[in-house]
């Protein structure tokens, strides 16, 4: 370590947020960077902890205190080097991960831990800006051909891996862009399509094939698939989003929370929208049902077009602010969290179920919401909600349903293959990533259920290396 006492005379220091009165009329990213020199200090705080849990939180492996210090002094190419060893796409995690790492770091006993994600971003822009990224094709290739099934980040963590091992990569894609969730999921203002456009330009150099508009097991049968390609990764993502089966809910003006951020993100990107078909919060009073990210992200866009108020509605109880003693450090702690989006205006209540949807004419006015209370059962310790009966309506002319994904997508890809299920309805693999199918491997959120960014392109990784065994015939990846 270059300054060993740094995390002793060194505060921590974040970047922060562009002001709210000037990111609310835009869709740039909203995070600001630090100075160069300002974060050289940052990451001089991480010290030498002896266990770095750290590592043991993150997904990927990340070395984190070895590229921190690499920073620290300056030497910015072996820095980059060293995060770009376990992680496909820095500049990816760098700005939509909740940093896992982070809340596991020594540091945070203090709650001053090192700012681990802003020094990740940091380090790869500074790569980019330097002219250290830069497109490196396999020296030769193995003759192998593989097939990826959505370019999300598994799909493209995977065909990343699977490339540089020499094999010739395919990445099919059903949308008109190349992304995923990255492109089409996250708004603009947590993460610029730029960066993605700049990444899939180096991976395209280095001999990647992307193809759009590709709906696989619709415009590309199955038997042709796995006749023409040695091995299959399916990577198309946790797609079927949980609905609300309540009275009123095929009124109109209300929607998947999906349905407005991948409309919003395609109008930024150009296209245009018939006024018929346009999902907007502008004048209106929303609702937003659920109070995960997703939620939050719906929050944001809403400000972004003009809501007249903006209210989220969780149905579990408000978590614990600072600290929660159910999830003491190094685990991940479940307590409030408050984004940038939240910031920017925006009523947050929490033990409120949906009852039913009301409306005059078929169009959405409000929504009924009860009162829900929760109690720990002492032999099961489930938790278990209890009626209230205390209702009340609260005015919508937009409800946005962000309350997760339940499972893949079966019609079409999935069915076609024939691959099994496992208990909660996504695609079983075994321990190498395999399906039931013969040379067909699953990764992301497919396999796993919906997940973060930095889990999806882990598990992308990790079906690479076991594609990449398969193909090179060093290791049956059959576990059955």
């Amino acid at each position: 370590m270059g300054n060993p006492k740094a995390f002793l005379t060194i505060d921590r220091k974040e970047a922060g947020y562009r002001p709210i009165h000037d990111r609310i009329y835009d869709y740039t990213e909203v995070e600001q960077t630090l100075n160069i020199e300002d974060r050289r200090l940052q990451a001089s705080r991480c010290m030498d902890c002896g266990v770095p849990f750290c590592h043991w939180a993150c997904p990927l492996g990340n070395r984190q205190g070895e590229w921190q210090d690499l920073a620290y002094r300056g030497r910015w190419e072996e820095a980059y080097l060293s995060l770009s060893a376990t992680d496909d796409f820095p500049e990816f995690t760098g700005r939509v991960c909740p940093a896992l790492c982070e809340k596991s770091c020594v540091l945070k006993l203090h709650d001053a831990p090192v700012t681990i994600r802003e020094n990740e971003a940091s380090i790869v822009e500074r790569a980019f800006a330097e002219g250290y990224v830069v497109a490196r094709p396999p020296k030769k290739r193995t003759g192998k051909r593989v097939a990826v099934i959505g370019s999300g980040p598994a799909g493209l963590a995977c065909a990343n891996q699977l490339n540089k091992k020499g094999h010739s990569v395919t990445v099919f894609e059903q949308n008109e862009f190349i992304g995923g969730l990255l492109r089409l999921g996250i708004p603009d203002f947590k993460l610029s399509k730029k960066i993605i456009d700049r990444r899939l330009k180096l991976l395209e150099e280095e001999g990647i094939e992307f193809r759009t508009s590709v709906c696989v097991g619709r415009d590309l049968g199955t038997d042709e698939l796995l006749r023409d390609y040695d091995a299959v990764c399916v990577a198309i993502g946790s797609g079927v989003p949980r609905d609300l089966p309540v009275e009123g809910r095929d009124l109109k003006g209300a929607y998947f929370a999906l349905q407005l951020l991948q409309q919003q993100n395609r109008v930024n990107a150009g296209e245009e929208v018939a006024k018929k078909d346009r999902i907007t919060a502008k004048g209106k009073h929303v609702l937003v049902i659920g109070g995960g990210d997703t939620g939050s992200d719906c929050v944001g866009t809403a400000v972004r077009q003009g809501a007249v108020k903006i209210t989220q509605i969780e149905i579990m109880p408000k978590p614990p602010v600072g600290s929660n003693p159910e999830t003491p450090w190094p685990m991940y702690p479940k307590v409030l969290k408050t984004s940038s989006s939240h910031e920017e205006g925006c009523e947050r209540r929490w033990n409120l179920g949906t009852t039913r949807f009301i409306g005059e004419n078929g169009v959405l006015t409000g929504v009924e919401v009860e009162r829900v209370d929760w109690e720990k059962d002492p032999e099961t310790g489930r938790m278990n909600m209890i009626h209230t009966g205390e209702k009340e309506v609260i005015k919508a002319d937009l409800v946005l349903l962000a309350m997760g994904f339940v499972h893949p997508v079966y019609e079409g890809l999935v069915q076609k293959l024939g691959v099994d299920l496992d208990g909660r309805k996504n695609v079983a693999i075994g321990d190498c990533n395999e399906t039931s199918v013969n040379k067909v491997f699953a990764a992301g959120d497919a396999a796993s259920g919906a997940s973060l960014v930095v889990r999806a392109m882990a598990s992308g990784r990790r079906a690479a290396a076991h594609i990449d065994a398969f193909l090179r015939k060093q290791e049956t990846p059959f576990s059955k």
